[in-house]
């Protein structure tokens, strides 16, 4: 993808976050600079949250917001961490230094810098969950000494992975996974401001593939775009239907509607043990294919029993089981549909 990507120019600003809890905390933070950890699935939009608080809170973000992102230390070699230009200025003449001090060394150099307008500045640590215990505890003097200049926020999918002091230093923020009907209206924002042809089936459809996913949505949306000219349900289905696991899905429907459960039940099993997928997730890929499947009282009466299937799953622990309950309902739904 040559273009920019939309999800950097269309970053949301602090009122346009999705989640109104966040958005609520996050003004506080604006107001009162505190220690903050934002925890959620991945692409809930939590590093779109912590720069839509940092355009708001200072008037240089560019300078007064710093990202380290835990992997650009952690899954990188020395020697490619003292050749990224935005840390090299930090470790010129430290060629001897272990990795592991590299990443405190930065952070100390980091929060020791005054701001450049303003009072304080942000620093913001992503992917906290593969911190290690000891740069946590690293991480937790440059807190106590800097609290007063630099606002430290942490991002993580996993916040029982920090350490009691951290968290306890640290206000915490649950980001939850954007609702379809959100993403789907974030996606109509996007496309009006790129003047891009769409309708609303097409919006949902990404929005369903995504799966509570926002980057992963926009990226489709966007993807969609460039290869057929418009964001609608075909189009979203000819460029997006066919990845993954989809001809699978597929596949295990075909059967069920014949009636041949045990090839369906099969495809079912490939798709829970050799793709590892959950029971939530296979049941999200065929209400995805559904949309362009079945059309009228045909999906209506498919959604009623997946919302059945849905409360099981939650519920009960075999999902080969439920899920098996909704193939064996599809020959019914389509000799009643004849």
């Amino acid at each position: 993808m040559d273009s920019p990507l939309w999800t950097d120019v269309h970053a949301p600003e602090l009122d346009e976050l999705p989640q109104d809890d966040v958005r609520e905390y996050l003004q506080r933070g604006v107001d009162e600079p505190l220690n903050l950890v934002l925890h959620g699935p991945p692409g809930s939009g939590k590093t779109a949250a912590v720069r839509a608080l940092a355009a708001e809170a200072h008037e240089n973000p560019d300078n007064d917001l710093i990202e380290i992102n835990v992997a650009d230390f952690f899954d990188r070699t020395k020697t490619e961490i003292k050749n990224d230009d935005r840390f090299a200025s930090f470790l010129e003449g430290r060629s001897s230094m272990a990795k592991r001090d590299m990443i405190n060394h930065v952070l100390k150099e980091s929060a020791s810098y005054a701001p450049v307008s303003g009072t304080y500045k942000t620093i913001v640590l992503d992917n906290a969950e593969a911190i290690r215990e000891d740069f946590q505890q690293a991480l937790r003097r440059v807190m106590e000494k800097h609290h007063k200049t630099t606002q430290f926020v942490i991002t993580t999918r996993q916040p029982t992975k920090l350490i009691p002091p951290i968290r306890s230093r640290c206000f915490p923020v649950p980001v939850r996974a954007p609702t379809h009907d959100e993403i789907a209206e974030i996606l109509e924002r996007i496309a009006t401001a790129e003047d891009a042809e769409f309708d609303e089936n097409g919006l949902k459809f990404i929005a369903g593939y995504a799966g509570g996913d926002l980057r992963k949505a926009i990226l489709g949306a966007q993807t969609t775009y460039g290869k057929e000219g418009e964001i609608t349900r075909t189009a979203a289905y000819e460029v997006l239907g066919d990845l993954g696991t989809d001809d699978q899905v597929k596949e295990m429907l075909d059967a069920a509607e014949a009636g041949e459960f045990t090839d369906a039940r099969s495809t079912l099993d490939d798709l829970l043990v050799d793709e590892g997928l959950s029971g939530e997730e296979v049941l999200e890929d065929i209400l995805r294919i559904a949309q362009s499947r079945y059309d009228g009282d045909k999906q209506t009466k498919l959604y009623r029993i997946a919302g059945e299937i849905d409360m099981d799953l939650t519920e009960g622990t075999n999902d080969r089981l439920h899920l098996s309950h909704l193939l064996s309902q599809l020959p019914e739904l389509t000799w009643a549909e004849a």
